[in-house]
């Protein structure tokens, strides 16, 4: 069996290279081989401190006190955030703290609830 990508458009596994493209028979896609490796870094998965995969709209917990840059505030432990957006950047979730307000935060300092 070969090593070519299926068909992002119609999932065709019967794909074939033509140059540097990539081209499905069935739907006659077309598309370049530099963007299959593009897409496959794009799929980049969050984890939490314990290594559970993040999803947008997840719960919670941060499992540290974390100063709030630019304030006297504090997030303490076990502070639970619901309805977390996952986003890029060195702070990979974007979530409003009840008392805080918006907040982003790095995966490494919490826990999925």
């Amino acid at each position: 069996m070969s090593n070519l990508p299926k068909c992002p458009k119609c999932n065709s596994e019967y794909t074939y290279e033509d140059g540097d493209m990539y081209v499905c028979p069935e739907c006659a896609h077309e598309w370049s081989k530099d963007a299959t490796e593009a897409s496959a870094e794009e799929t980049k998965v969050i984890r939490d401190s314990n290594g559970n995969v993040l999803q947008d709209g997840d719960t919670i917990t941060v499992i540290k006190d974390l100063k709030v840059k630019g304030s006297s505030l504090v997030v303490k432990v076990g502070t639970k955030v619901k309805n977390i957006r996952l986003v890029d950047g060195d702070h990979d979730i974007d979530c409003k703290i009840d008392g805080i307000g918006a907040m982003k935060l790095k995966s490494e300092f919490v826990k999925k609830a």
